[in-house]
């Protein structure tokens, strides 16, 4: 069910969670300074869809974005039980590749990324910039602290519900199809958040993604595909639960490695063979078993180390729970938000211990 990803922003850090004024205190003026300013600019851009629709005005090429946007999210209210408020019914231009920048960070010889806490949103293991500058310039801080960081660039914007949040013109780089996927995941971040469990919430909105995208294809065939449609190759069956796999299996290594009591000399060197091999092995899995489709080359364009794992398990850990659970459902996604809902009032060990179980074991009715 999973769809293709061209850039690795759109395999990691999809969204630029709203953290204005609501840091637990931890961060600088300026840090509050910049996230205020960023977030009212962007709301205060806001234009009306229908407005810019009926204006006639608009390009060709956006207007046919915007008019995939109001099929998109009617669809999602419609089909996929997702919120119905003024989120995605507003456009922002921004003339930008990414709406925020978000930084994460972790320790040299550690898979548990460094978490920053908001109010809301609780504990998340990143820190979300409106200026690649300023972001990069706090990732260099944390370099020279020892620790691995990553800069994730963000296409889409969330604010939880708490205002209507936008389409950005960020969201229509790619296809349609991604556009679809792009809001299937923000609304579900609306209809289900779990405050400080970034692998829950990520998971789940992950799964709604991919599930909302294939039922979003099958209503759509065989209609005639429009512009931007089909151009990028789709991800073969069992591909997002292989690609787990084979994460989930270097993470155990890293785990151990930096568990044991070698050298950090030796631990260095383990652990950059160790990450060598993730990356072979998954050319296997694109040579062998994918047909030469390679759906997730850009999470190997750039660097690996913890940083970027762990913001990668984030994202593509526990899809197994997740779709065991849709089969539970019935295939039906109101029932599938209720019982993810259940999920989501179990204690957070529990919900790790679910999320993380084996394929052949997860979700099953005595965890409810």
């Amino acid at each position: 069910m999973g769809n293709t990803r061209s850039q690795i922003q759109t395999v990691l850090m999809a969204t630029g969670l709203f953290i204005v004024s609501l840091i637990s205190g931890c961060a600088a003026p300026s840090y509050y300074s910049q996230a205020v300013s960023g977030h009212m600019q962007l709301m205060n851009q806001r234009q009306a869809i229908d407005v810019l629709l009926d204006s006639g005005t608009v390009d060709p090429e956006l207007s046919h974005s915007l008019e995939l946007a109001v099929e998109i999210r009617n669809f999602a209210v419609n089909e996929l039980d997702l919120p119905d408020n003024g989120s995605y019914t507003q456009f922002v231009q921004t003339g930008q590749n990414a709406v925020t920048w978000n930084v994460v960070a972790a320790p040299e010889f550690s898979l548990s990324p460094k978490q920053w806490c908001f109010l809301v949103s609780g504990c998340v293991p990143y820190r979300g910039y409106f200026n690649a500058g300023a972001a990069a310039k706090f990732a260099s801080s944390l370099d020279e602290k020892g620790y691995d960081t990553f800069v994730s660039p963000a296409i889409a914007y969330s604010t939880l519900g708490w205002f209507d949040d936008p389409l950005v013109d960020t969201m229509f780089q790619y296809n349609d199809d991604q556009l679809a996927a792009f809001m299937f995941h923000e609304m579900a971040h609306q209809k289900l958040y779990v405050k400080g469990d970034t692998s829950f919430n990520e998971a789940y909105a992950r799964f709604v993604e991919d599930a909302g995208l294939s039922l979003w294809r099958a209503s759509r065939e065989p209609a005639e595909q429009g512009p931007g449609q089909g151009t990028e190759q789709r991800m073969p069956p069992d591909a997002a639960q292989q690609f787990n796999a084979l994460l989930q299996s270097a993470r155990d290594q890293l785990g151990q490695l930096y568990a044991s009591d070698t050298t950090e000399e030796n631990m260095r060197t383990s652990k950059t063979r160790i990450l060598e091999a993730f990356r072979g092995e998954y050319q296997v899995l694109v040579e062998s078993r994918w047909g030469g489709t390679d759906p997730y080359r850009s999470v190997f364009a750039g660097e690996l180390n913890n940083a970027s794992l762990a913001l990668i398990n984030a994202y593509e850990g526990g899809s197994c729970a997740f779709a065991k659970l849709f089969q539970e459902a019935g295939n039906q996604m109101a029932e599938f938000h209720r019982l993810a809902a259940a999920k989501a009032r179990l204690s957070k060990t529990s919900r790790s211990t679910w999320l993380n179980k084996p394929c052949e074991v997860i979700a099953s009715d005595s965890d409810l």
